[in-house]
């Protein structure tokens, strides 16, 4: 068996295919919003104050979106470069022959990562890494303002994608929001059309994944486990709602997901976690 140590990088990183994928995708909806709002019926009749109030929205939920991205992004959840020497070796300690080290309870290898992850959670494809002790904080709040983004979009295009299917025959308009690729290939609609109707349904089926991923991670968060134990129906590191959201998301658990830049270091060290029977000796 090999001995704890600092693993290094020389698997080099996973690849950014599934990143360049989803930024591309968000450029055709940055895209498409912007040509509705310039050329088309722009977005709803509002008032100075509700207009100025759907602003100040926006802005908020788009520096919460960029900067949490950048947190999941630039936040290395894996046991590169981390002294696993003297952590209690032996104690539901396994080993990785990928990585060739001894790994930490709730860590594990991810073939895509191609190295092990702390308190891994699960690989998220559509950003290309590893969910895991040190990026669990901004994935929620991603999923929390993505929806929220995705939903504010949906609306800006409402009035357009309204007007559009409101020229149309109830059967043209559901296949042309069910099927819009089969719509633009036999030449029913424009690539205008098409593209209003596809970037609209991409935004709500996002939203509503988005939702989904936040109701069913936070049902996680508050029984302090991961995906991989909520699979196998494990609770040892359940220590009660309060405490499961501290040690996820820090001290300021209420205010992070605000702004994604509030300090609110975690109390653990993704090696070590305290777990039911530690809870139990010590209210003996």
């Amino acid at each position: 068996m090999g001995q704890p140590r600092a693993v290094g990088s020389a698997d080099g990183p996973p690849t950014r295919l599934p990143l360049v994928l989803t930024a591309l995708w968000a450029t055709a909806v940055g895209l498409e919003l912007a040509y509705v709002l310039v050329l088309g019926p722009g977005p709803p009749p509002l008032g100075p104050l509700a207009r100025a109030f759907q602003l100040a929205l926006a802005a908020f939920q788009l520096l919460n979106l960029l900067g949490n991205v950048g947190l999941f992004l630039c936040s290395d959840p894996s046991i590169r470069g981390v002294m696993l020497a003297g952590h209690g070796l032996g104690q539901g300690w396994a080993y990785c022959y990928q990585c060739q080290s001894q790994v930490p309870p709730r860590s594990g290898h991810c073939s895509a990562c191609r190295v092990c992850i702390l308190r891994r959670d699960h690989h998220c494809r559509l950003l290309g890494r590893c969910v895991g002790f040190h990026n669990y904080r901004p994935f929620l709040c991603l999923l929390l303002h993505g929806a929220g983004v995705l939903l504010h979009v949906s609306v800006l295009l409402g009035p357009a994608l309204a007007a559009l299917l409101q020229a149309h025959t109830p059967l043209h308009t559901a296949a042309l929001l069910l099927l819009p690729w089969l719509m633009l290939l036999t030449g029913r609609v424009s690539l205008a059309q098409f593209a209003l109707a596809f970037v609209t349904d991409t935004c709500v089926a996002g939203a509503l994944f988005c939702g989904a991923g936040l109701l069913f991670h936070g049902m996680l968060l508050l029984r302090g486990q991961t995906t991989w134990e909520w699979a196998r129906g494990q609770h040892s590191y359940d220590l009660g709602p309060c405490h499961n959201l501290q040690a996820a998301l820090g001290p300021r658990w209420i205010l992070v997901w605000l702004w994604p830049f509030l300090a609110s270091p975690l109390p653990g060290d993704g090696i070590t976690f305290q777990t039911t029977a530690d809870v139990g000796l010590v209210a003996s």
